[in-house]
């Protein structure tokens, strides 16, 4: 039978033994655009900045 060579410590054997495990990240669909983004953040759709369902900022063009 193999017998370890030095102590496994609590914390080592608890942390793989644990059933936590990585969840995906909760989206929020936009009213306005139907779009799927992270809760609280701005996020970019056709050169626009959305936040809140409302156009924040519009992406200058230069010509």
């Amino acid at each position: 039978m193999a017998h370890p060579k030095h102590k496994i410590s609590t914390t080592r054997r608890d942390k793989r033994r644990t059933h936590y495990k990585l969840t995906a990240p909760g989206l929020y669909k936009c009213p306005t655009t139907g779009e799927l983004h992270l809760p609280h953040r701005a996020f970019w759709l056709d050169g626009k900045l959305y936040y809140k369902g409302q156009v924040i900022q519009e992406k200058e063009t230069t010509a």
